[in-house]
């Protein structure tokens, strides 16, 4: 079972960092930058989103154990 946790809880930080990168873009779009800029943008934010659950995995596996 805890397998499955962790595979769907993976699942879901993956999509919530595309949702954020995507928003990043979108709203970089519409402000005006060009599409290079707004993958930039898509992208850090991606990466930043994927960098906080690790950290946050990370934190929360020290206090457990």
């Amino acid at each position: 079972m805890t397998v499955a946790v962790v595979l769907l809880t993976t699942a879901l930080v993956i999509v919530l960092a595309l949702l954020a990168g995507a928003a990043a873009g979108k709203l970089a779009r519409v402000d005006g930058a060009t599409y290079p800029a707004a993958l930039t943008r898509a992208a850090t934010a991606f990466a930043a989103v994927i960098t906080l659950a690790t950290l946050l995995t990370t934190a929360l596996t020290s206090l457990f154990n």
